[in-house]
């Protein structure tokens, strides 16, 4: 599985190294505690609905890009510093990956999970 970004009709790779985070505790637990992640790495999180999501970098020591997206639109991009940061959109999927990754993702391109 691979996070894809497509816009202006181009398509490119976030992640080939991608996790998802289904179940309460997994999502809950996020990236808490881990001392890093490979470049190529995403954290996904699949919800049900569409709410409002947040973020928060409590116990998280290295930066994050997060995007929040809605059927597969990007609704939200943030850079969310370590330790400190804090986020919230609304998303029906939102993706964690090393800061810088989602540089180009802007608001209304496409991020998905593909096989």
């Amino acid at each position: 599985m691979r996070v894809v970004h497509e816009s202006d009709g181009q398509s490119q790779p976030l992640a080939e190294n991608v996790e998802t985070a289904d179940s309460f505790l997994s999502q809950a637990r996020g990236l808490m505690f881990r001392r890093s992640i490979p470049d190529d790495y995403a954290l996904a999180f699949r919800f049900d609905d569409v709410a409002s999501r947040d973020v928060h970098m409590v116990f998280v020591p290295f930066p994050l890009d997060v995007v929040w997206t809605q059927s597969g639109e990007v609704q939200q991009v943030e850079q969310l510093s370590a330790w400190t940061g804090l986020a919230k959109a609304r998303a029906d999927t939102l993706f964690e990956l090393p800061a810088g990754s989602a540089s180009d993702v802007k608001i209304g391109d496409s991020v998905r999970l593909a096989e």
